[in-house]
């Protein structure tokens, strides 16, 4: 069966491989070719004798290498390419220009008994398009949408009054700490040409796409600069239909372009949020100089209104979102010198981003800077949908008045949100980044879905939020904060798009939060990020996933971030919520409730009840929650919000500032819930200013293992800014690969202890990284992610020597040999075995040998052909501590009466520079048994 993700085709392969797979254990300290970043996680344990098992379809092992192809180009998007062993995340591989092969150096990679090998791309499978769901899976029906939402009042996307004009500009390239390719000084600017005074600024950072293609071919690569005969895909002008809407509205708006960092950013720690950070901040003090000195402007900026830096917003699309997030925390609260590729003044202030599909690799929003975040909910990219973070995760961390929106966009996809990754509407090559099966279409996603929206129709919705988020956080029109804080209202202008919303912070005061102490009756606390199937959020048997889910750096398990879980086959019986300490509902005019029930889903009623300290109960109103349209391979598992009034509780003289208790009470049939929190509300925008919180950001350091003695080094903690903070460290423990999280105090000026220790010996090993990873909890901000420490093996690998043991044999037994090291390893010693053409005579056919053996080599046994044909391997392995392992061709007796035959082997073996010369050529005879 074949697959369809736009113009890319992946094979469908099995979910899950059962037995280990020694064929991957390479040698340790092979690093090849790849890069991968963040380093990859060793897996401990391939039990000793294992010979292997078949490699699915597409995968290989190459010089040190594991190595993935696709038959067609992988979209060049946004979420991380990741080779996973089973759940384990093995590292993040380096891809090929044309993004179809993707190499990851197994240097630190320790490959034990796993349950299958996977390429994944946010929650996607790559090598099995549709794995998620088995082949032939019932699809579930899509909800019905009930009656369309009221109009809001004001409808921000309607074309302004002003005239508009266009051009560009192109200034010297800059360097940026850690890329070695300077990143170009390109943009498009659209500004009004009557506004009155100095406008708002807008500034779009695109997203990670192809940066260069060839004219008239019909596939794009990763490059910068561009080969001879290739042109840079112009991805900078895919937000020009945002920008001249924009633009009439009265609003100055510059698209910059980010080729270089797109290029470049896989070799980055942070995967390109600093340096994205650092382009944006670079455009910003040239328009502030411009601003100064309009003489000095390009020709597309004289041409428009002067623009008011004082009111920016910024737009970000894909990883082009989590580069804006960076750039408003880096606006506030300076980097590191050294990270930074801009030291000079602020003189701008950013009133609010918004985010298009973003990534958010470190899961540290900036706290106090308004934003909105549309969530797709056909992303075949950034699938996972991670960007609720930016919401999520800023509560509790900062003041809580910046209003966060979430945006979830039913029937959007990841592209299309650029014209210029849009197919019929790009210069550069461009597809449709959703997967489907065409024999098993998506009911939500696929083309024909009528859940799918258009491009035009994506486009066009799209605009209409990004000038809803303009106007409330630029203009300051409180009208339109119904379109963005969960109030369910609707924008005409975004045509037939269904657009749902919820929202944090603004004027909202927290009633419960399930992060802090919680009882519940008919109920549980559920860990959102666990591997624990009693105490995780979501089972195996709920289709799709939650984006309130996402999972952080190298945390496995997550605790202090939960929400609460209820399962009901009756109606009528209370879920009830008391939290540790009384809250307060003073001076709110709702509860609202953010509560996700399944996809496809309709009619969950839920009774509301609250009860003060007193014991007075009040049943303040019944709300209904509908489920999003959702299938296997969406993440529409995600929280409406729904009000009721405090009415009632104000007339029976409930105590709102002393509450004690919630209560849910559902009144379906059966059913089950997940609630995230619970808010007073009341409507209205505070004004917000952002505050330089304690500011964390975790360094790399690189040390030398040493032949003996015991050293403990410091993971570099950098604390700036003022104040005091707490923030979560996660820390990869290398002798179980699992992390520790513990909760930290920070203050600016102050240090963080969080050490490894690094124990020296005279035996061979592979480089190993000691990872920490940040997240921000309260009162500090995170800039800086992840880092830690990387300890360098400084011993040589051990000789291997290859001897015969049996290799003349009649059929029927095995051929044996011995490999031995002169020496012991602390890590597993791997040595390929390359299946020659004999040189005369008669070559083993993969009829004379056993089947079973043949499959562990990737190998059928018809049509009958020589052992050799398809260039096959044999990986062998010593074991960690042992010097010696034995490798063994089993042949088989049959009935036919045949001449002496024969193999040849060629070794390869490892050398410390990535090279695997020839070794020993190994020869091995079967004899007849009837020949004896």
């Amino acid at each position: 069966m074949t697959q369809r993700r736009g113009d890319t085709i992946v094979r469908q392969v099995s979910r899950a491989l059962t037995a280990a797979l020694a064929v991957l254990a390479l040698a340790a300290g092979a690093p090849g070719l790849a890069h991968a970043q963040p380093a990859a996680e060793p897996i401990p344990g391939t039990p000793p004798g294992a010979s292997g098992e078949r490699l699915p379809e597409g995968w290989r092992v190459e010089g040190g290498e594991l190595v993935w192809s696709s038959p067609e180009p992988v979209g060049m998007g946004g979420a991380l390419v990741e080779f996973r062993s089973g759940e384990r995340t093995l590292g993040v591989p380096e891809a090929s220009d044309d993004h179809r092969t993707f190499r990851l150096a197994l240097g630190g990679v320790k490959v034990g008994p796993v349950s299958g090998l996977q390429v994944v791309a946010g929650s996607r499978r790559l090598d099995a398009a549709g794995a998620d769901q088995a082949s032939g899976q019932r699809r579930s029906p899509v909800a019905v949408a009930r009656d369309p939402l009221p109009a809001n009042q004001v409808d921000p996307g309607v074309a302004g009054k002003y005239r508009t004009t266009s051009g560009e500009y192109a200034l010297k390239s800059v360097r940026l700490p850690g890329y070695a390719e300077p990143v170009e000084m390109r943009a498009t600017v659209v500004g009004p040409t009557d506004a009155p005074g100095k406008r708002p600024l807008a500034l779009f950072l695109h997203g990670r796409h192809a940066t260069c293609y060839k004219p008239g071919g019909n596939s794009a690569g990763m490059q910068w600069p561009c080969k001879p005969g290739q042109k840079a895909v112009p991805s900078y002008r895919g937000h020009l239909h945002d920008q001249k809407r924009l633009a009439s509205q009265g609003y100055v708006t510059v698209s910059i372009s980010a080729n270089g960092v797109n290029a470049q950013d896989n070799r980055a720690a942070d995967f390109g949020a600093q340096a994205r950070s650092s382009l944006v901040r670079q455009h910003l003090a040239r328009w502030a100089e411009w601003g100064a000195n309009p003489a000095k402007a390009p020709k597309a900026v004289r041409a428009t209104e002067p623009a008011n830096l004082s009111k920016v917003l910024l737009v970000g699309h894909s990883r082009g979102g989590e580069g804006v997030n960076r750039a408003a925390l880096d606006s506030v609260s300076p980097p590191p010198p050294a990270e930074d590729g801009y030291r000079g003044p602020v003189d701008w202030r950013i009133r609010g981003t918004v985010l298009i599909g973003p990534t958010v690799f470190g899961q540290n929003p900036t706290p106090d800077v308004p934003s909105m975040t549309i969530l797709p909910g056909c992303d075949g990219d950034v699938s996972d949908l991670q960007g609720q973070i930016y919401l999520d995760g800023t509560r509790g961390v900062g003041r809580g008045t910046a209003l966060q929106s979430a945006v979830y966009m039913v029937g959007a996809n990841h592209n299309f949100f650029n014209r210029e990754w849009t197919p019929g509407q790009a210069e550069a090559p461009a597809g449709d980044d959703f997967w489907d099966d065409e024999d098993n279409p998506d009911p939500v996603c696929s083309t024909g879905a009528r859940t799918r929206l258009s491009a035009k129709q994506q486009q066009t919705a799209g605009t209409t939020y990004i000038a809803a988020a303009a106007r409330l956080f630029l203009a300051g029109d409180d009208r339109v904060r119904p379109l963005l804080d969960g109030s369910g209202r609707r924008a005409p202008s975004a045509g037939p798009a269904r657009v749902l919303t919820h929202a944090v912070g603004g004027n909202r005061t927290p009633a419960i939060l399930p992060d802090a102490p919680l009882s519940v009756t008919n109920g549980r606390v559920c860990r959102q990020v666990t591997t624990s199937a009693t105490r995780a959020c979501m089972k195996d048997s709920d289709p799709g996933q939650s984006p309130h889910f996402a999972s952080w750096a190298v945390a496995e398990s997550e605790p202090g971030r939960n929400a609460v879980t209820a399962r009901w086959t009756k109606p009528g019986t209370p879920v009830r919520l008391t939290p540790e300490r009384a809250f307060s509902l003073a001076g709110s005019d709702a509860l609202a409730l953010r509560v996700t029930v399944p996809p496809n889903t309709r009619g969950t009623r839920l009774d509301v009840a609250l009860t003060d300290t007193s014991g007075k109960r009040v049943r303040l109103g019944q709300v209904t929650v509908d489920g999003l349209p959702g299938s296997g391979s969406t993440a529409a598992h995600w929280a409406r919000e729904v009000r009721v009034p405090l009415k009632a509780a104000v007339s029976a003289g409930a105590d709102l500032k002393r509450m004690k208790s919630l209560e849910l009470t559902p009144r379906s049939g059966s059913g089950k819930l997940w609630l995230m929190d619970a808010w007073g509300y009341r409507p209205g925008t505070p004004a917000v200013r952002p505050v330089a919180l304690p500011r964390v950001d975790i360094g790399q350091l690189t040390v030398k293992e040493g032949d003996s003695g015991t050293r403990t080094y410091r993971v570099p903690v950098n604390v700036t800014g003022k104040g005091t903070g707490v923030i979560k460290l996660a820390v990869l423990d290398l002798q179980t690969y699992k992390s520790r999280v513990r909760t930290v105090t920070v203050k600016a000026g102050g240090s963080v202890d969080v050490s490894t220790t690094v124990k020296g010996n005279s035996r061979y090993d592979t480089d190993l990284s000691h990872e920490v990873a940040a997240k921000a909890v309260r009162g500090a901000a995170v800039g800086g992610a992840s880092g830690g420490v990387r300890v360098e093996n400084d011993d040589p690998m051990p000789t291997v020597t290859v001897t015969p043991v049996a290799d003349s044999v009649t059929e029927g037994r095995k051929l044996t040999w011995k490999v031995g090291l002169s020496e012991p390893a602390d890590t597993d010693i791997q040595t390929p075995f390359a299946l020659m053409p004999v040189s005369e005579g008669t070559e083993l056919s993969t009829k004379d040998v056993d089947e079973e053996w043949l499959a562990d080599i990737g190998e059928l046994p018809d049509p009958e052909r020589p052992l050799s044909t398809d260039g096959p391997y044999l990986w062998v392995y010593v074991p960690e501590g042992e010097t010696s392992t034995e490798v063994s061709v089993p042949t088989i007796t049959d009935a036919l009466t045949e001449p002496e035959e024969s193999l040849r082997m060629q070794v390869k073996i490892y050398k410390e520079e990535g090279e695997w010369p020839n070794g020993p050529l190994l020869t091995g005879k079967v004899t007849d048994a009837r020949r004896r």
